[in-house]
């Protein structure tokens, strides 16, 4: 009768085990989707950069160092390896952005280009769908996360080698452009 009891322990803990694992598995497959949404926003909007920058060359030629610190910007976003890199550099981005789309009041043929009017509405779209994607990208961190830092899915989240992930911030003092 005890080999029985203890067959139905060991059979409970193991569907408990596999049950944790599926749930821990399902939290991590989120983050990663999520942070594909987050990517495809941000190749949106490197996709946009280098058009902003061509709009803005023809009526401000003198902001040649700004423009092409968000060119180099740009690149530096795109091949950024780590999360904190890729998210120090896109703030960084926005705000230079957020600079080149101000100079429309010191140029008032710009502010009057169809052109860039359609590009900055372009780009101020694209920031709203970045900033849902980084809360759904960080509320997927956060629920994976507490997951794997309370009992007892902690105990499977270590055998199964789950790790916590990032939450995406952007720097400090820079906003989005608007």
């Amino acid at each position: 009768m005890l080999v029985w009891w203890l067959g139905a322990v060991a059979l409970f803990v193991a569907a408990a085990a596999i049950s944790l694992f599926n749930e821990l598995v399902a939290a991590r497959n989120q983050v990663r989707s999520a942070w594909s949404d987050i990517d495809v926003q941000l190749t949106r909007r490197h996709d946009l950069v280098p058009q902003l920058v061509a709009a803005v060359q023809g009526y401000a030629g003198h902001e040649r160092a700004t423009l092409a610190l968000i060119t180099e910007l740009r690149a530096r976003a795109m091949a950024a390896a780590s999360l904190q890199d890729k998210a120090q550099l896109e703030g960084e981005l926005a705000s230079q952005v957020q600079r080149i789309l101000a100079l429309q009041e010191s140029y008032p043929d710009l502010k009057a280009s169809a052109n860039f009017l359609a590009l900055q509405r372009d780009l101020v779209a694209i920031e709203d769908h970045l900033q849902y994607a980084r809360r759904f990208y960080n509320g997927a961190v956060r629920d994976l996360n507490n997951r794997i830092e309370t009992f007892p899915s902690l105990l499977v989240a270590r055998a199964a080698n789950i790790r916590p992930a990032d939450f995406f911030r952007q720097g400090e003092g820079q906003e989005a452009p608007r």
